[in-house]
Formats: C-alpha cells, structure tokens, sequence
C-alpha cells in the first residue's frame, strides 16, 4: 500500500485547507485511515482516523469541530477539511493506513504499529 498526501501550503489564521491522501493498492475499504501532523521540534500526534466504510471517525480532543475526516472508497482517497486554522496547526501532515481489525481506535492514536505512511504535506499557517 503507497500513500501520498497532497494540498498542504500557507493559508492565513482562520482560513481553511482540504488535505488528500491518495492510496493505491487493493480492497481500500477494508483499510483505517488516519491523519498525524508533526510541529517543528514537537512530537508526532494524532490528528483524525476513519473506518474503512467511513461510518466511525474518531478525533484528536482539541481538533473536534475544526477537522473533518472522511473518506471516498470509490477513489481510494481519505481527505482532511481543516477549518478555522490557527499558527499552532502548523506542521507536516501525513497519512496512514493499516487492515482494520477489532478495537483499531484504541491503538491507532499513539501511532506506533501503523504499517503504512505517506510522505506528508507541509501546513503553514501565519499572516
């Protein structure tokens, strides 16, 4: 599985983004998918996950209500609509991926054990 995320770039405080990470390989549907951003000198953190069928999104507490995370199966393709951006969302962006299996949610928020990553995509937001 090959992930690539695209849509990053400089917006302005408040202004708004639409992340993608497109996915390549077979039965995408039977894949979570999961967005982390990594701030300069910071540590990796989660940002948002999805089901395979896209009927559970889970967030980060401080992101909800300003993210959306969803996904189109039809196109192998998870998306991230950031709203509201604030200079503390500034970071890289990846996506990952892994075979959904019982009590994903649980686990997949510290990162660790995620089989697949993407290259990210650089998010700057400043006036």
């Amino acid at each position: 599985v090959q992930l690539q995320a695209s849509g990053g770039g400089l917006v302005r405080p408040g202004g708004s983004l639409r992340l993608s990470c497109a996915t390549s390989g077979r039965s995408f549907s039977s894949f979570f998918m999961a967005w982390f951003h990594q701030a300069p000198g910071k540590e990796r953190e989660f940002v948002a996950a999805i089901s395979g069928s896209g009927s559970s999104t889970y967030y980060a507490d401080s992101l909800k209500g300003r993210f959306t995370i969803s996904r189109d199966n039809a196109r192998n393709t998870v998306r991230l609509q950031m709203d509201s951006l604030k200079p503390e969302d500034t970071a890289v962006y990846s996506c990952a991926a892994g075979l959904q299996t019982t009590g994903w949610n649980m686990w997949v928020p510290s990162g660790n054990g995620i089989p697949y990553w993407g290259r990210g995509t650089l998010v700057t937001v400043s006036s």
